[in-house]
């Protein structure tokens, strides 16, 4: 499902120096797997995240997704993709405050078809244990909450890959252990 072959990220700083966050990467993950990626601070985790949700290009090398070398596309394709084949979980759970948990599930769906299919979105937040608690304003729910609807949005489109950034950064120890097991069981 994901090829990386040598890839490179350099930042440049205002002065022209070369920041290097990710240096001759090369690995592949198969479709099913479960995969961490760890390190300290400033070791380019989330520069190689953002290559791979195709947020970020690399400064050289080749990324395939599905076998579809995205490395050089444009931001419009690179967004066509993400609508289509990834879905994200963002530490900062990054929800639409007035808005309800299902109309925040729903959000991908105007991206990828315009058209919304509420009853999956309640599918999802069911599936994630909120299905009680769909109507309610993302701000009228606890954090662990608020995250279990980011991946019921993450789940919306049915993508093949799911990303999450520091899923449980924000959360207490044992709600972040029961997001942990959530998405090991999706």
């Amino acid at each position: 499902m994901i090829e990386l072959d040598h890839v490179v990220k350099t930042y440049q700083r205002e002065d022209g120096t070369p920041v290097p966050a990710l240096r001759d990467i090369t690995c592949r993950i198969d479709a099913g797997e479960f995969v961490v990626i760890r390190g300290a601070s400033g070791s380019g985790k989330s520069s190689l995240l953002n290559i791979l949700g195709c947020l970020d290009t690399p400064t050289s090398g080749v990324y395939r997704l599905a076998g579809e070398d995205v490395s050089r596309y444009s931001d419009a394709e690179r967004s066509a993709v993400r609508s289509r084949r990834i879905g994200f979980v963002f530490q900062s759970f990054n929800l639409l405050p007035r808005t309800t948990a299902v109309e925040n599930v729903e959000v991908p769906a105007l991206y990828a078809t315009a058209e919304v299919d509420r009853d999956r979105a309640l599918a999802l937040l069911q599936r994630v244990g909120l299905g009680e608690r769909s109507r309610h304003f993302v701000t009228e729910l606890s954090g662990g909450e608020q995250q279990r609807v980011a991946i019921a949005r993450a789940l919306m489109n049915s993508p093949p890959l799911l990303l999450a950034d520091e899923p449980t950064g924000n959360l207490d120890s044992a709600v972040g252990d029961s997001i942990m097991e959530l998405l090991t069981d999706l």
